[in-house]
């Protein structure tokens, strides 16, 4: 049997449930999932996943950086923040 060794990660209760049960669809546990992302990893030497944005995400950072050179354009807003605030706020 090889050796193994622990190791503890901070995450919060809700990711860490949906998370479960998403791998569980897979029949694997947490731990089983983690070590397939590990060795993923090394097999391409980085993330095994692609980190550029999606057009909508690279739309909203630039819809953003609007905000941050036109600031009167958003009347009312103190910072750029607490317009996203809002925004978010809406959405739910």
């Amino acid at each position: 049997m090889p050796k193994t060794t622990t190791m503890t990660i901070r995450l919060d209760p809700e990711v860490k449930s949906q998370v479960e049960s998403l791998y569980s669809g897979y029949g694997m546990t947490l731990a089983e999932a983690v070590n397939v992302f590990f060795h993923q990893s090394l097999n391409v030497r980085g993330l095994p996943f692609d980190l550029r944005p999606n057009p909508e995400t690279l739309s909203a950072l630039r819809e953003v950086e609007d905000m941050r050179k036109h600031p009167e354009k958003y009347k009312g807003y103190h910072d750029v923040a607490g317009m996203i605030d809002d925004i978010l706020a809406e959405e739910d």
